[in-house]
């Protein structure tokens, strides 16, 4: 097979053993922000927080990895990890809260309440 397709035969047995991973591969690893072991880890924390009902948004996700490799990482690159790791993380859309609860949503309302509750 190595004469037919004039490729070195050590290197098609390297390739063959997946010691040696093609210069186009190789080249996609280097360019990836997370190793594989850091994104498997980023997998497994992205279901622990769904699990506890806290889903991180596509936001939270991207400074998760910024976070890790300690530089920005790129809305496409969280797409694409998304994209990669679609089995184990299903997206899913949210329904948005009703009017009333968006309005008592705020800081203000908050303050008010919990000095409420100390004045008790």
């Amino acid at each position: 097979v190595a004469k037919i397709y004039r490729v070195n035969r050590t290197t098609l047995s390297r390739r063959h053993k997946g010691a040696q991973p093609s210069k186009v591969k190789q080249a996609a690893q280097d360019r990836q922000n997370l190793n594989l072991q850091q994104e498997h880890e980023l997998v497994l924390y992205i279901e622990r927080c769904t699990r506890q009902g806290l889903p991180p948004t596509r936001e939270m996700i991207q400074n998760f990895a910024a976070t890790i490799v300690k530089n920005e990482v790129s809305t496409a690159w969280v797409s694409r990890f998304l994209h990669r790791h679609a089995d184990e993380l299903p997206i899913k859309w949210s329904t948005g809260i009703d009017r009333k609860r968006h309005n008592a949503d705020s800081e203000e309302r908050y303050s008010l309440y919990f000095d409420l509750l100390h004045s008790k």
